[in-house]
């Protein structure tokens, strides 16, 4: 068994080791890829027999073992599950790099999985699995086009960093993970805190620095320990039934892509097209109507329509629904349509339309996360859906895709940056929940601009409305080319670049990027970034014409929250034992309320659907936590008898003892002649005893000041006044005044 071992060395971080050659050796390729304590198993495995598909069969899977934290999963089962959020993430990210470098007419199933086997917080393993597998595939027999590397650079306090500890990302005001190869960036992806496009594309130029040193790295691996490539089957051609589809329907192609049809319209009509010349094919020839050949015409008016519609574009800027390349679809906002949410928004932009909703919730609300890598909650959620009859097609409603994650997780990532950070509002959890109604193109942007104004609706009071564009391009060479604004699903299609920008008014907060062809200078990408901020201002003067600010109030459907500091050594009391006190404010009040603590003390978050309930909440614990009054007089109960005396509960949560001699001004010989547990009488609050630090009280001192005359009466324990008597309360007895009703 032979163990190879190199290693990429990186300025003032660990450095990368890559063994392979001893583990999972049954495997067309396989490598294990370390850096600090993270270890992850990367493998390449493909299938000797073709299958009949019209893309290339690959498979990503990412996986996260329990064991590599030192832990147990959850769970009766106790096992490692299906993947988690995290881990489909990640599985695209890998997907993303790597699957534009199969050969167009790859068609054996091909799976690559990486196993995250030991972890180190210090050193995420996202970035390590995408490069572990590209190194698994140049040493494999699977004939990839270019060897890819992927890197992570953040900018934390205008200095940027590169595949740094975890420690640094904290607090980075930019934060991408991007791929490439030697001469270009492929894909990007990863969020900002309001940054310029300069910063962005100075980013890029860092990580793209590192990437061709990894892929130099990659390329030397290759060429020393890696296997002979598969000799890709050539598929037979038949250039004369090329030909006879360009002369049967090409002007015809030529002429739809330029009449502006409506998407289904277009679909039917290029379907339509091709019914025809299929069926013409048949006739001209018995032998083009072969599964073979007709399977070949297809592939060929694909590309036909491909090229017509680029050409449209190139030649006369014309796209496929009339726009120039710079043009926006028509935009339309609508907000609070949804009377009983919280907010919500419909937001339509061509025959693409997003319904947004927001909730807003408690803490008790909080995703819990329990993933190998991470635990912890999360209190911004938003979920993206994608129901079939957003493109009108019939399909089973099933679990979200790992596209609806994707879009989720994008989605989420633009808006999270101008979320409050303090106040009452950093109190709530917050889900944001997008149901795309159609689509043509950038429904994830959609989602973005929708779920802002959901947000705004919901009185949610965000820094700024975030607006996103998806960007595209038609390549042809440096001195021919178009940059797309607002594409359409066809421009994805059939495109060079798939580049999404979210961001605000100020600068960028979300971006991800997909690309085709094997180099795009950054002068496109800088062009790109331009024609995106234009339409970002664009759209979001649309936003604001349907609602310029965050509401003043929040639905009156919606929880209110209100906080109050509580001292570390009264947490226990509003806490009560086993949680007592606590559960008996929320049962009698129909609150919720919540305990935090840190170094500084506890604060109880309390969460009402009124203001009357808040205030009643908020008035108990006060109480509980508040001192008694010198000389004051209570109400209290009697809780406990004994010899000496009685404990009394004579505030909520505060127990004082009331000696004997306290009840009456006679002597009494036997407490239980005088009082019984349950009995309320008043007391006033007379000082705290020295010897034992508990609080004292007196019944005598509170009926009559004391004096002897009250005996007889004294010898009954008055009953005490409806309601305890009003005694003064710190500055901040009631919520301040808030926006809602």
């Amino acid at each position: 068994m032979d163990r190879h071992t190199e290693v990429f060395e990186i300025p003032n971080s660990a450095p990368i080791e890559l063994s392979f050659g001893h583990v999972a050796r049954q495997a067309d390729g396989a490598v294990w890829i370390q850096q600090g304590g993270t270890i992850v198993l990367c493998t390449v495995c493909a299938n000797d027999k073709q299958v009949d598909t019209d893309f290339v069969p690959l498979t990503v899977d990412y996986r996260e073992n329990f064991a590599s934290s030192g832990r147990i999963p959850g769970g009766f089962f106790k096992r490692d599950g299906r993947p988690n959020e995290s881990e489909i993430l990640t599985s695209r990210l890998i997907d993303r790099s790597l699957r534009p470098f199969f050969p167009k007419g790859w068609r054996y199933e091909t799976q690559l999985i990486a196993i995250l086997e030991s972890y180190d917080p210090d050193y995420p393993p996202d970035v390590l699995a995408g490069l572990g597998l590209s190194a698994a595939l140049a040493l494999s027999s699977v004939p990839v086009e270019q060897v890819v590397a992927m890197a992570r650079v953040i900018r934390r306090e205008g200095a940027f960093f590169l595949n740094f500890p975890t420690e640094i990302a904290e607090s980075a005001e930019l934060n991408l993970v991007v791929s490439g190869t030697l001469d270009s960036i492929v894909m990007v992806e990863g969020e900002m805190r309001e940054v310029p496009e300069s910063v962005l594309v100075e980013a890029l130029r860092h990580a793209h620095g590192m990437i061709q040193d990894l892929v130099r790295f990659l390329e030397r691996l290759q060429a020393t320990y890696g296997k002979p490539k598969r000799q890709l089957e050539v598929p037979p051609s038949y250039p004369e039934v090329q030909a006879f589809i360009d002369r049967q329907v090409g002007d015809e192609l030529r002429r739809l892509v330029r009449q502006s049809l409506p998407k289904a319209e277009r679909k039917a009509a290029f379907e339509q097209a091709f019914q025809r010349v299929s069926e013409a094919l048949a006739l001209e020839n018995p032998d083009w109507a072969l599964p073979e050949v007709q399977k070949a015409a297809a592939a060929y008016f694909a590309q036909l329509k491909r090229q017509v519609l680029r050409e449209a574009v190139l030649s006369e800027g014309v796209r496929l629904d009339g726009r120039q390349p710079q043009d926006i679809r028509p935009i339309t906002c609508e907000v609070g349509i949804l009377p009983r949410t919280h907010g919500s928004a419909l937001f339509t932009r061509g025959e693409t339309q997003a319904l947004a909703t927001v909730t807003l919730g408690t803490k008790e609300d909080e995703q819990i996360i329990d993933y190998a890598t991470q635990r912890g909650s999360k209190k911004f959620l938003l979920q993206y859906n994608f129901p079939p009859f957003s493109t009108g097609e019939v399909k089973p409603l099933r679990a979200p895709s790992r596209r609806e994650v994707g879009h989720s997780h994008l989605a989420e990532r633009a808006l999270r940056q101008v979320l409050p950070t303090e106040g009452d509002f950093a109190d709530y959890t917050i889900r944001v929940v997008s149901d795309i109604l159609e689509s043509n193109g950038s429904s994830s942007m959609a989602t973005v601009c929708a779920g802002a104004l959901a947000l705004m609706d919901a009185g949610v009071p965000i820094k700024a409305p975030v607006a996103g564009i998806a960007m595209g391009l038609i390549w042809e060479s440096p001195e021919r080319y178009a940059v797309l604004t607002d594409i359409l699903g066809d421009e994805d299609a059939l495109g060079d670049m798939d580049f999404k920008v979210a961001g605000t008014e100020k600068g960028l907060t979300a971006c991800q990027m997909d690309i085709k062809i094997q180099h795009m200078p950054y002068e496109v990408l800088e062009k790109a970034l331009l024609q995106a901020r234009e339409a970002r201002l664009f759209i979001l003067e649309k936003m604001r014409a349907a609602l310029p600010a965050p509401r003043p109030e929040i639905s009156p459907y919606a929880p209110r929250v209100y906080r109050i500091p509580i001292p570390f050594d009264l947490i226990g009391a509003v806490i009560g034992t086993g949680g007592k006190v606590i559960q008996e404010i929320q049962r009698t009040t129909g609150t919720t309320v919540t305990i935090e603590q840190d170094e500084k003390g506890g604060v109880a978050i309390i969460y009402a659907q009124n203001k009357d309930a808040l205030e009643k909440a908020a008035s108990i614990i006060r109480e509980i936590i508040s001192e008694p009054e010198l000389g004051q007089i209570y109400s209290a109960k009697v809780k406990l008898l004994k010899e000496a005396g009685a404990i009394v509960e004579f505030m909520r949560g505060k127990e004082g003892f009331l000696h004997i001699s306290e009840i009456v001004p006679h002597r009494v010989e036997k407490i239980e002649d005088v009082l019984q547990v349950g009995q309320e009488l008043l007391v006033k609050y007379v000082g705290i005893d020295a010897r034992t630090g508990k609080y004292r009280v007196s019944h005598k001192a509170a009926v009559n000041g004391g004096d002897s005359s009250a005996g007889s009466a004294a010898s009954r324990p008055s009953q005490p006044r409806s309601g305890r008597p009003p005694r003064s309360r710190p500055s901040s007895s009631r919520p301040p005044h808030r926006r809602h009703p």
